[in-house]
């Protein structure tokens, strides 16, 4: 009975949202029991009704910037909206759900002495003077930009980690998450890939911003969640002291301008779509490349297997049968 690996029941916040919702699958599959909690602000019932008759699953309608009483092993805290349409919509309610929540659900983890994952991102960097980006690197942020509610209350929720980790001892995993696409991205999110596929099999003319030289890494969300799953299976240390708590950037090194993205869009659906250009969005990163050697290193050599063509026409299939379907 030793060798026994009793299931483990596990929290997910955020849970019927983008990456929640895969996060979910994949725990599920290999047999946990999972608790997904979300207020459906960005996340949809959509990416979990599959889910909802599973013995091992449950749903809570819950806001995470007010306290939740469960009895879980582990917790992912995913529960914030990540695109910006979405995050300046409401930014004062953006920064007390990074912030609010971190504290939230780190009083729970320390009450229950549970792990706990925190879905940081790279934003964190800001508009970096460092490329590529190693976590090492503090960062260039705006504290008072549009985008400031997201940045600023993802880099207090890594403060806050930080602090409860060494006053508390309690076992964190922080991951920096950079650009993620996939099936189950909301079609009005307002970011890159999910935009210029939308638009593409429209029809409609593919916005670019700036002069679409800008760049980006594109991961795919399988490969993401992978990444998830073996830092929060990394072992404690010695006699139960908390194992390697982060950060680690988690995110796919291939570097792609937008424009090169807009084209391949264009090149798999087969769209007629033209490139329209219009005026740079404030604090926008120029470029964005994540560092993962510190991936590599402790989660037994992870790095994304998915190429971005392969990622593209997953995406675009979905997007076309929801469009298609919307119901």
């Amino acid at each position: 009975m030793r060798n026994y690996n009793p299931r483990q029941r596990i929290l997910v916040t955020g849970g019927a949202g983008f990456l929640g919702s895969h996060l979910i699958d994949r725990l599920l599959e290999r047999g946990d029991e999972v608790v997904c909690a979300d207020n459906l602000f960005t996340g949809t019932k959509r990416n979990i009704e599959h889910l909802l008759d599973h013995k091992h699953f449950e749903f809570i309608r819950h806001d995470v910037t007010f306290p939740l009483y469960v009895e879980v092993d582990q917790i992912y805290n995913l529960a914030c909206p990540a695109s910006p349409i979405h995050y300046q919509h409401d930014p004062v309610q953006t920064t007390k759900t990074s912030v609010h929540g971190a504290i939230n659900m780190l009083g729970l983890a320390k009450r229950l002495r549970a792990r706990i994952f925190q879905a940081s991102t790279s934003e964190v960097y800001g508009d970096p003077s460092v490329h590529p980006q190693t976590e090492e690197y503090w960062g260039n942020v705006n504290t008072i930009g549009p985008r400031s509610c997201y940045d600023e209350g993802k880099r207090c929720a890594e403060t806050l980690f930080f602090d409860y980790h060494r006053q508390h001892k309690l076992d964190i995993r922080v991951a920096r998450i950079f650009n993620t696409y996939g099936p189950r991205m909301h079609p009005n999110d307002g970011r890159v890939v999910s935009n210029f596929i939308v638009q593409a099999l429209k029809g409609e003319d593919i916005t670019l911003y700036g002069d679409g030289q800008q760049t980006r890494s594109f991961c795919y969300v399988d490969d993401l969640i992978e990444g998830f799953i073996r830092f929060m299976d990394l072992p404690a240390g010695e006699s139960g002291a908390p194992g390697f708590p982060g950060p680690i950037n988690l995110g796919n090194p291939g570097e792609f301008t937008i424009r090169q993205l807009a084209e391949k869009v264009i090149d798999l659906t087969g769209s007629s779509s033209q490139l329209v250009f219009r005026p740079l969005p404030a604090d926008d990163p120029m470029q964005r490349q994540p560092d993962i050697t510190r991936a590599k290193q402790y989660l037994n050599n992870w790095h994304p297997q998915v190429h971005l063509e392969e990622g593209l026409r997953k995406t675009i299939a979905y997007f076309d049968q929801l469009l298609t379907d919307p119901s």
